[in-house]
């Protein structure tokens, strides 16, 4: 049985009382929809320390991201709190933070790693 899930205050600050894993060096992860058998869709906290990177990936379907706390740059830009970025099936890119930062990412994908840093 499919149910609606609520997450409370999560924009405003509650992220930061998630619970986070590893998930690169550098990068926490705090799963809020796991992925299914398939590989997604799925939904995420993702907290970047200082200077942590994500080497250049595809993405393998619709992924987008909101800025919930400091910034993220990649080839294109850097992306404060409240931006939301769209990076569509196809799409290329490496991804990092200079400050760090916390992102509430939706993928319907996993993504393609193309350069292991």
């Amino acid at each position: 049985m499919s149910f609606p899930v609520h997450f409370p205050g999560l924009v405003t600050g509650a992220f930061r009382d998630a619970a986070f894993e590893a998930f690169r060096e550098g990068v926490e992860i705090a799963h809020l929809q796991r992925p299914d058998g398939h590989g997604g869709p799925a939904l995420a906290l993702l907290r970047y320390r200082p200077g942590a990177s994500v080497p250049r990936h595809e993405h393998m379907g619709l992924e987008t991201i909101l800025v919930l706390d400091g910034s993220q740059s990649d080839e294109r830009g850097t992306y404060r709190v409240g931006d939301v970025v769209l990076n569509p099936q196809g799409s290329v890119h490496s991804v990092w933070s200079e400050e760090g930062c916390t992102v509430l990412i939706s993928w319907a994908a996993p993504v393609r790693i193309l350069d292991e840093a």
